[in-house]
């Protein structure tokens, strides 16, 4: 019972707590303390708990991840129909929802209800409450969906670019009451910006959700449903995609017709629910077979084990015994032990998030937004400069040579120097407007030569993805976004070396 107390789990319960938390980890909905419970509940011989233990983790892995994240203009219906997923199929306690539903009933709210359930979430994550983020997953046949990133949050075209995660899949929600398509698909509207975003961020599929169907004039109108098609998908085909591979699922996020199940009010549709069109994602294809690269994001001095470096691993795989460089600075050492979750990896895989111990490194000599990359396998080095392409959406005035923002670029944070614009192009055709123009305001997209003012690791978007794509931050807001088609890299000169890594070499 003791060790039943939160504050003890890690502490006094160190082997319940390496079964509680692999098991928390198969099962989106069990909590450590659930799991731990669980454990201590069934009095069988240690073994015999291990194994349930086992099978459990086993059990869990069966589906494939994937990472959705949810587009669309203001008022779409995002939280209303992302909440109705996770309601539905999530992992969302269901006291919790009697909780929430409650509190919306006092406060007259009860016609978000389903949107209640996200704001809800949504505040206790931004006031710092950390919430289990399995409450941002749910289940569909094939696939363990997580949202990457809540609609409306604040930093949601931020984390878009620096990709906490990538996404697999966008789900474009458009609002088809009169007026609210217009407003969205119009110039100021975030229909047409989201859409464009999610293509040059390299989320190749798409699912586009008619939503508010039930709102239309005449209600659950073909005929509307046909017009935004038409012109939604002419404009999809001008960002990049294949609007024949774009399912159109007309639905209503609020009353739920065509999201789980299919509705009796749109029998003149024959495609897919919002549920099977998830189920239809081509399923990722994850960058094992690349080189290392693993963004810092935290590095801990750990009492009898060491340095242990905290990171995802973006593309290729770290093992016990590899011998990993640092760039930007070019330190080698040897992976003593790669952990997930306390438990001993033999190697861990693209979208992994990891702690490894390396050995005589000290903790100072490694920072948050260095990069771990196979010492043999073309190794992270630091970028002298490279060249992007950017485009501005939120600067009050112009931005020229010079200009000196800081940039997001995987977990790294640093300013870097617009050395030198060299064309404006069209942001949607990609063609050459100008040459070498003076300046590039909110709107306008363009080449630009950058130079880091502090050492820093980047890589070309084609090459590696997660560390070619960024977010230009000024005046507190994203003032541009990019990805990096072009680096010149720096040799590290008088990199350490360990000895266990010079005698591995």
């Amino acid at each position: 019972r003791r060790a039943l107390l939160p504050s003890l789990i890690l502490l006094k319960a160190a082997r319940f707590s390496q079964l509680c938390f692999s098991l928390a980890a198969a099962h989106s909905t069990s909590t450590p303390q659930i799991a731990l419970y669980s454990l201590v509940r069934h009095r069988r011989p240690q073994k015999e708990r291990l194994f349930f233990c086992v099978t459990a983790i086993k059990m869990g892995k069966e589906k494939v991840h994937i990472n959705i994240v949810v587009i669309g203009h203001v008022d779409s219906g995002k939280s209303t129909t992302t909440g109705h997923l996770i309601y539905k199929l999530g992992g969302i306690d269901k006291r919790v929802i009697e909780r929430f539903e409650k509190e919306a009933a006092e406060m007259n709210k009860r016609s978000f209800k389903y949107a209640w359930v996200l704001d809800k979430l949504k505040a206790e994550r931004e006031r710092g409450i950390t919430i289990d983020i399995a409450l941002w997953k749910f289940e569909t046949t094939k696939y363990y969906c997580t949202v990457i990133d809540a609609p409306g949050h604040r930093d949601f075209i931020k984390n878009m670019i620096t990709g906490t995660s990538q996404a697999d899949c966008a789900v474009l929600i458009i609002d088809s009451t009169t007026g609210g398509f217009e407003a969205g698909i119009s110039k100021d509207g975030q229909t047409r910006e989201h859409a464009l975003l999610a293509f040059t961020l390299g989320v190749k599929q798409m699912i586009c959700c008619c939503n508010k169907m039930d709102a239309t004039t005449p209600k659950y109108s073909k005929a509307r449903y046909d017009e935004i098609v038409k012109e939604v998908s002419s404009y999809l085909k001008k960002v990049g995609y294949n609007p024949d591979k774009v399912p159109f699922v007309p639905i209503s996020g609020f009353e739920g017709d065509n999201m789980i199940e299919r509705s009796t009010n749109l029998d003149w549709y024959k495609g897919p629910t919002l549920l099977d069109a998830l189920d239809n994602i081509n399923e990722p294809k994850r960058p094992s077979d690349k080189p290392l690269r693993l963004p810092l994001q935290d590095v801990y001095k750990i009492g009898g084990i060491g340095t242990v470096p905290v990171g995802r691993v973006e593309t290729g795989v770290i093992k016990p015994g590899m011998v990993v460089t640092f760039g930007p600075t070019g330190l080698t050492t040897e992976v003593k032990s790669v952990e997930m979750h306390h438990e001993a990896l033999q190697e861990a895989l693209p979208g992994d998030n990891v702690g490894f111990n390396v050995k005589n490194v000290a903790v100072k000599d490694l920072k948050r937004g260095f990069v771990a990359s196979n010492s043999k396998d073309d190794p992270a080095k630091e970028a002298a400069n490279f060249t992007s392409q950017v485009i501005i959406m939120n600067h009050p005035g112009q931005i020229g040579n010079g200009y000196a923002p800081v940039l997001d670029c995987h977990t790294s944070h640093i300013a870097v120097k617009f050395s030198e614009i060299t064309t404006k192009i069209d942001r949607r055709s990609g063609k050459e407007i100008e040459k070498e123009p003076k300046f590039l305001k909110n709107g306008d997209a363009g080449f630009v030569k950058m130079i880091p003012t502090k050492p820093m690791v980047v890589e070309t978007f084609s090459e590696y993805p997660p560390l070619g794509r960024f977010a230009v931050r000024d005046m507190r807001q994203t003032v541009a976004v990019g990805v990096i088609k072009a680096v010149e890299k720096k040799d590290p000169t008088g990199a350490k070396v360990t000895k266990a890594a010079a005698k591995k070499k």
